[in-house]
């Protein structure tokens, strides 16, 4: 039998990656809690068309990328099998729940989820067939100023984690339906005439969804939408004044940005604001988060006419770039010796951990070796209890850093540790 290895495009999560990786989601729910956001976590799979109807049969999310499966009806206990998808984004599935549940009654609403989504495609530096994101999604408000409030949101976040000067902000405004319109015609218009040079991918998205070639990577693709017209060029006065106040907003709280006139969003529900936060230290792929205003979303999904405006952050890019996380609290190391001290070592170590002190038991091998291990776990204090220590009502507590010891009483131990070992409890 061959040696098991996780599937392509996924990884087992541990050690230094995961504290970075739980640095990023601590990081976010501390700034989303001061933006008053709240949890919400939607269900790790939905019916395939949550994601289908609003992302559209020909973006390569449905079209390639989407593990969707279809579930047995007679071993489900279903009325007939379903077609379900694993989670490739969060927005969708954050816009069924807010259908779902009629929380129309209560917005605006903030939510902010995280957790693992699904995506197949290549594997690169960062990004994976299984990867965890950040996500936040403001409803319920269509003003210049929630935009500016979601930007600093996520700029806050970056600080925070100490990224502020690996990542610029690019930022677009796509303009209302109507300039998204017009926009969308001279493009085709523009597109039409190079049809012979264009990609394959591009001349399928020249009908379905032309805005997305301006993000193709592919070489004469990039050198044909270098002539492009220009998107401000096709928008209204409504809407080169909703983008002004968005930028005279980031420059009021000194958000720096780059105005990107290539940035896009594919999707037809987009429109005004675009965003993505992107570095040059994870190669090709440098976007780190992005995110948009989608007010005809809900609609499409079924919902009332609802704005809206969110982001999401992929934790692991994160994580590489900022690298933080503390390191766990060296564990004191209790050492019972004999089937009494074993017993009483449960209730000790229990105390200890009631006071916020993190304990392991070491059981096993003569009292050398226990601290021989211990010197070399890294660990601050031993605590060792042998009958002469019961018989006493101590325990000897070893300091292994300054090599001294001293009895303490049972009910003195959480004093004694928590008040020699500093912050080290």
């Amino acid at each position: 039998m061959s040696k098991l290895q996780p599937a392509r495009g996924t990884r087992d999560i541990y050690g230094d990656e995961a504290r970075h990786m739980r640095a990023v989601v601590d990081a976010f729910q501390r700034v989303g809690l001061s933006y008053g956001f709240e949890e919400l976590a939607t269900p790790i799979f939905e019916f395939t068309e949550v994601y289908k109807r609003p992302l559209g049969e020909t973006s390569d999310i449905v079209s390639k990328e989407m593990y969707s499966f279809e579930s047995s009806a007679r071993e489900a206990g279903d009325k007939e099998p379903e077609e379900l998808t694993l989670r490739p984004e969060f927005t969708a599935g954050v816009c069924r729940a807010f259908i779902s549940n009629g929380m129309q009654q209560n917005l605006p609403c903030r939510f902010m989820s995280w957790g693992p989504a699904f995506r197949r495609e290549r594997p690169q530096k960062g990004r994976y067939r299984q990867f965890h994101q950040i996500n936040a999604e403001l409803l319920g408000q269509d003003s210049p100023e929630a935009d500016v409030d979601m930007i600093a949101m996520a700029w806050r976040l970056l600080n925070d984690l100490g990224l502020g000067d690996k990542v610029i902000l690019h930022l677009n405004s796509l303009g209302d339906q109507d300039s998204r319109a017009a926009y969308r015609a001279d493009l085709v218009a523009y597109l039409s005439n190079h049809k012979a040079d264009l990609s394959e991918d591009s001349l399928r998205r020249l009908d379905s969804n032309p805005l997305r070639i301006l993000d193709s990577k592919d070489e004469k693709d990039r050198t044909i939408v270098a002539g492009a017209p220009a998107m401000s060029a096709s928008m209204n006065e409504a809407s080169k004044q909703f983008f002004a106040a968005v930028k005279a907003g980031l420059d009021a709280i000194g958000v720096p940005y780059h105005h990107d006139e290539r940035l896009v969003r594919g999707m037809d529900y987009y429109c005004h604001t675009a965003f993505e936060f992107i570095t040059t230290e994870l190669g090709a792929q440098g976007t780190v988060l992005a995110g948009g205003r989608y007010d005809g979303l809900i609609e499409q999904l079924g919902g009332p006419p609802t704005p809206g405006i969110g982001w999401a952050g992929g934790i692991e890019r994160l994580a590489m770039l900022s690298a933080t996380g503390s390191q766990p609290t060296p564990p004191v190391i209790l050492m019972p010796m004999g089937e009494q001290a074993t017993l009483k070592a449960f209730d000790i170590a229990e105390s200890l951990r009631s006071a916020g002190i993190s304990v392991v038991a070491d059981r096993s091998g003569n009292l050398k070796k226990r601290l021989n291990r211990a010197n070399k776990s890294g660990a601050k204090f031993a605590v060792i209890l042998g009958d002469n220590e019961l018989a006493a009502g101590q325990a000897a507590v070893k300091n292994l850093e300054a090599g001294t010891q001293n009895d303490v009483a049972f009910d003195a131990l959480v004093r004694a540790i928590s008040g020699s070992a500093g912050d080290a409890s």
